[in-house]
């Protein structure tokens, strides 16, 4: 299927203007007011003279803050890293997924794990350090922190993921989550995508679930969006703790493309690599040479072939 989904009206698109595109991105974002704590964020990227990506397509950094409480979110190191990518012309989207650990080039910092990125220099040195290593410019970066998360999932009703195979955390989840289809709600959600240490596959299939959880929010924001009040009550607990420099325009091109997704056109990768050390730190080696590949064959059309 190619073009825009015809059962998208323009009444049901602009309905969901500003929730769907937190809701679907997985709630990730940077501050609010003077006023009141900042929960979720978007910040417009600063660009070098001449970078431009494809006007269809809108790249967006999602990371879920580490910050603890009293902390500042957009100083702290990231946690969830999802490099999305949405196509407003076709549907397709894709999400690059990059292991929090990965040992990569920070601008100005020199050799450092990604994550630290946030805590050295915020969002835009974020992006900076994500572009050295996918070559992908992000057009916005979105910061949240975990508890927002959390009620953003309940509010929607929770969401359905498919877990490949069971595993359980002594920590977040005892009893553990088992495999197959399950339902999950704010807190599971995010115990899901931040448990580590008990996974075969450590941080690179810690990234692999917190696709997954993207997944089940947008699919949950599809099914939902026409239901009386789903969608006003959504906007109005978003909008109580966002906070962005993007202006109103931009806003409703990032929540139409998130709501013009077609789910059979999303593609989730996550960048490989191998576990080591540099000196004393424990690190991911990613795979930079695979990262390049992706971004190059992602960056215009928001589209993978296969990881």
């Amino acid at each position: 299927m190619t073009g825009r989904p015809t059962w998208l009206t323009w009444r049901g698109a602009a309905r969901t203007v500003v929730l769907t595109v937190v809701l679907s991105v997985c709630g990730l974002t940077v501050p609010d007011s003077a006023v009141q704590p900042t929960d979720v964020a978007l910040v417009r990227v600063t660009k070098a003279s001449g970078v431009a990506n494809n006007p269809d397509v809108i790249w967006i950094l999602a990371v879920g803050s580490d910050a603890r409480p009293g902390q500042d979110m957009m100083r702290s190191r990231g946690d969830a890293l999802q490099l999305v990518g949405m196509n407003t012309h076709t549907g397709a989207a894709t999400a690059i997924g990059v292991p929090r650990d990965s040992w990569v080039s920070i601008p100005g910092y020199g050799k450092e794990k990604i994550n630290a990125a946030l805590y050295f220099g915020g969002p835009q040195l974020m992006a900076s350090s994500m572009r050295n290593l996918t070559g992908i410019t992000a057009d916005y970066v979105m910061v949240t922190r975990f508890p927002f998360f959390e009620r953003m999932v309940n509010d929607i009703g929770g969401i359905t993921v498919s877990n490949p195979r069971p595993f359980s955390d002594e920590y977040l989840k005892d009893n553990g989550f088992r495999k197959g289809r399950i339902h999950l709600d704010g807190y599971n959600a995010m115990a899901f995508s931040r448990i580590r240490k008990s996974l075969a596959g450590g941080d690179f299939e810690r990234s692999a679930n917190q696709q997954r959880t993207l997944r089940g929010i947008q699919a949950k924001v599809a099914s939902e969006a026409e239901r009386p009040g789903f969608i006003e009550r959504g906007v109005l607990t978003v909008l109580k703790h966002l906070g962005t420099d993007a202006g109103p325009a931009e806003l409703f091109r990032i929540a139409q493309a998130v709501a013009l997704v077609d789910p059979r056109k999303i593609t989730t990768c996550v960048v490989s690599g191998r576990v080591g050390y540099a000196g004393a730190a424990s690190v991911v080696f990613p795979n930079v040479a695979q990262a390049q590949r992706w971004g190059r064959e992602a960056r215009n059309d928001a589209r993978l072939e296969h990881c």
